[in-house]
């Protein structure tokens, strides 16, 4: 619809404007700093938004919903996992999207290898770090960053990226910048320990993406400022 459309191209437009007075605020190239647009629990339509918008990628939230919705698009237009991954569902993200951001452990990092080198393709990833040590998020511990980052390394049918965190809910904005400058800081470390260039940091959401720029981020996953309130799942 048109005007389903047009209201998603003046959110994203405010969305985008968002990112740039950020990274204006903070010394930063606007173009550094990817918009992500979070598909989930919209219909395919919001895909082929996103692609007509000019945006390079959605993310999903979950594996099944994601590969029916990519079925149903025509757009051209990549498909990330952002969601907890399970590894028995794995080899169906392996095979339905274009990068998997929530690799939490080793298991699940066999998995994917495995699957990726059965459906002949080397697989983008994310590690994801409990930055904000949170026990309500998923991702690894940051003490297990180095271990889980040399065994992704290791993977010839994986290729990492960088890094992904989540913040914890919390009503004082320190707690989310706090996050984010330690996943920067565990980024920068196994950078230099380990020579991999690991040039993403996707953190920061429609609530605190300010705060994510300021420590680095180069993709914001933004759902509700796009497409507003997410239907019931």
């Amino acid at each position: 619809m048109q005007s389903s459309y047009d209201t998603f191209r003046a959110r994203a437009d405010a969305v985008r404007a968002q990112i740039d007075a950020a990274c204006r605020n903070c010394g930063r190239d606007p173009a550094e700093v990817e918009l992500l647009a979070v598909t989930k629990t919209h219909p395919a339509e919001a895909a082929a938004w996103a692609a007509r918008y000019g945006l390079r990628a959605v993310g999903e939230n979950r594996v099944q919903e994601g590969v029916e919705k990519r079925a149903q698009c025509t757009a051209s237009i990549a498909w990330e996992l952002i969601g907890h991954l399970q590894s028995n569902k794995a080899r169906l993200a392996a095979q339905h999207f274009d990068r998997v951001q929530s690799v939490d452990s080793e298991k699940l990092i066999n998995h994917l290898n495995r699957a990726a080198a059965e459906a002949g393709k080397v697989l983008p990833v994310l590690l994801q770090i409990n930055a904000g040590n949170d026990p309500a998020k998923f991702g690894a511990e940051p003490a297990d960053a180095e271990r889980l980052l040399i065994h992704a390394l290791a993977q010839p049918a994986l290729r990492v990226d960088g890094l992904m965190t989540i913040a914890p809910l919390s009503d004082d904005p320190a707690v989310a910048a706090r996050t984010f400058a330690n996943l920067r800081e565990i980024r920068d470390r196994l950078a230099a320990q380990t020579g991999a260039p690991l040039r993403e940091l996707s953190m920061g959401m429609s609530d605190d993406m300010e705060s994510a720029i300021a420590a680095g981020s180069t993709i914001v996953r933004v759902g509700t400022a796009l497409f507003g309130s997410r239907e019931t799942a």
